[in-house]
């Protein structure tokens, strides 16, 4: 079975608001950079993957949305307004092909081609089952996919794998720890590091020192 090309929406809040939980983790650096390369960088890899026919940015942030636009992306703003999934939502359906994926824009080791086999698996199967893949801990989610005429119905936030669960989705099996290695504190910072930063990334963390992980 050939693999469909997708599109994948990658929300991005304002930078001054954005990964609080991050911020102070690399002194001397500025949290909007941080939180910004977090971004970057994702967006990287996710228009390297052969699987991808666009990336959605939904964004309210214009320095967000000149680098996205510089990277490749379709950007639309964040009409919504209204948190995470309502922005899911939005670029969803607003999408130009029938697969449609959503990915948290907060996991700066992602491999492309471990985007893709995440892709591959998320088409196997029904297609009008949702499937979502949980983060490295378990408990959140950093990708979910729909197939054509299906809603992608996303449950993002805090308990997001039980929520989508719940709703219907399937969890995706595969080794992929690069795209489960989401961002949100120093020590996360830390593990994703190990795994091989993106450029923009890897660029402030050689910059400034990391934070030492409280625990």
């Amino acid at each position: 079975m050939s693999q469909p090309r997708w599109a994948v929406v990658v929300p991005v809040k304002r930078l001054a608001v954005a990964k609080s939980r991050l911020r102070g983790a690399l002194p001397g650096v500025p949290h909007e950079e941080l939180a910004l390369a977090l971004a970057a960088d994702t967006l990287r890899a996710v228009l390297a993957c052969p699987a991808v026919a666009e990336a959605v940015v939904v964004t309210d942030d214009a320095r967000v949305a000149a680098a996205a636009r510089a990277a490749g992306a379709r950007v639309l703003p964040d009409e919504p307004d209204a948190g995470l999934n309502a922005a899911f939502r939005h670029g969803a359906a607003r999408a130009a092909t029938g697969w449609v994926a959503g990915i948290t824009a907060d996991v700066p080791a992602l491999r492309p081609t471990e985007l893709a086999g995440a892709l591959l698996a998320g088409q196997s199967g029904r297609p009008e089952v949702r499937r979502f893949l949980p983060d490295a801990p378990g408990g959140g989610t950093v990708l979910l996919t729909a197939g054509p005429g299906v809603p992608l119905d996303p449950r993002f936030g805090v308990g997001s794998a039980v929520a989508h669960a719940a709703s219907g989705a399937l969890p995706l099996d595969g080794d992929w720890p690069s795209l489960r290695r989401d961002v949100d504190t120093a020590a996360d910072l830390a593990a994703a590091a190990r795994l091989g930063l993106g450029p923009r990334t890897a660029a402030l963390v050689a910059a400034g020192r990391p934070a030492r992980a409280a625990g």
